[in-house]
């Protein structure tokens, strides 16, 4: 019998809790330890649909990437939208497990996942810990150079489409060859990737002001703005990759086909 503290040990093994950065809530939120486990949904955001997904499913845990409580809370009513998710989870017995920042420094982490996905070797961290493995982000090389246009278009057809897309900022005749990825928010990293020499950057949730000033220094990486939602969704097939290593065909584990991404519709002007 495969128990929900079995599953929670192996994705500690996997993405180490001391990894997180020290404002991060990971770990299990809710869930009996003890309680039996046969089949998993991982996603990345624990929302009203995942959870309806889980529970169609019958699964007894949920794997989520984003936290659902990451500022502390008081209390947990079934009358608030976190709250609600919290009582609909134990009311069907089942439990939910966050790996967020942890998930992306680990090694493989949510980054390593994104740059598989594009079809880049992993070289190193983007923002490495001391022990130059583990970090923030990834350094990753496509095996030939592409026009920066060519290479949107890659990322594009790589990602899940949402209703943003993909944008990118710089020559689109650029040859791109060494690339900088960083899954989720990562315009703080815009100072970093300038100094590396990479060719382009990919990330999410870029904002106007610091990308136009990051473009206006010179010759800096080319930028690639994507969804955060869909820079993260590769690392749901990383982690039930893990589960399913780890529990043969004792369990099942399902990756949420839900899209998340809190953005609908798209207009052109």
């Amino acid at each position: 019998m495969t128990t929900v503290g079995d599953v929670v040990e192996v994705l500690e093994t996997a993405y180490p809790p001391e990894l997180a950065e020290s404002w991060d809530a990971v770990g299990l939120v809710c869930g009996d330890p003890a309680e039996q486990v046969d089949r998993i949904l991982v996603c990345v955001d624990p929302t009203e649909s995942t959870v309806d997904e889980a529970l169609e499913n019958e699964a007894q845990l949920v794997v989520a990437h984003h936290p659902l409580l990451l500022r502390g809370v008081h209390g947990v009513p079934a009358s608030t939208p976190k709250g609600g998710l919290v009582h609909r989870l134990i009311r069907a017995g089942a439990g939910l497990y966050c790996a967020h920042t942890n998930a992306d420094s680990a090694s493989p982490g949510v980054s390593d996942a994104l740059a598989e996905a594009l079809g880049l070797t992993v070289v190193g961290p983007l923002a490495p810990k001391e022990d130059g493995v583990t970090g923030i982000g990834r350094i990753g090389e496509l095996p030939e150079p592409e026009p920066f246009s060519a290479f949107v278009e890659r990322v594009a057809e790589a990602l899940p489409t949402t209703a943003a897309g993909v944008r990118g900022a710089g020559d689109p005749n650029r040859p791109i060859r060494v690339v900088a990825v960083s899954g989720g928010a990562g315009d703080a990293y815009l100072g970093t990737v300038a100094k590396l020499g990479v060719d382009a950057y990919v990330t999410a949730d870029l904002r106007h002001h610091p990308a136009s000033e990051h473009l206006a220094t010179g010759s800096v990486p080319a930028l690639v703005d994507v969804a955060h939602w869909a820079s993260e969704w590769p690392w749901c097939e990383q982690a039930a990759a893990i589960l399913r290593d780890a529990f043969g065909g004792n369990v099942n584990v399902i990756v949420s086909t839900r899209r998340t991404d809190p953005w609908t519709v798209a207009a052109t002007t």
